[in-house]
């Protein structure tokens, strides 16, 4: 993982581990832009792909649906 992704994956887990309920990753991407000294995520794609990523070594609970929705794995 290069040090901007796990930059990315750092923030995104914050936001989620601050959350009471699974999030999109446009909600995700909104509450990662209130940060004014970090680095820019460009899209909800983009964070969807670093989840995606995240969630194939188990640590991020992918909830099936329209759209998806992520939490961190408990």
């Amino acid at each position: 993982m290069s040090a901007g992704e796990y930059d990315r994956y750092d923030r995104i887990r914050g936001v989620l581990s601050e959350a009471d309920e699974p999030l999109t990753a446009r909600e995700i991407l909104a509450l990662v832009e209130e940060c004014d000294d970090c680095e820019e995520i460009d899209s909800p794609h983009r964070v969807a792909t670093v989840l995606g990523r995240r969630a194939e070594h188990g640590d991020i609970e992918v909830v099936a649906g329209r759209p998806y929705r992520y939490r961190l794995e408990t």
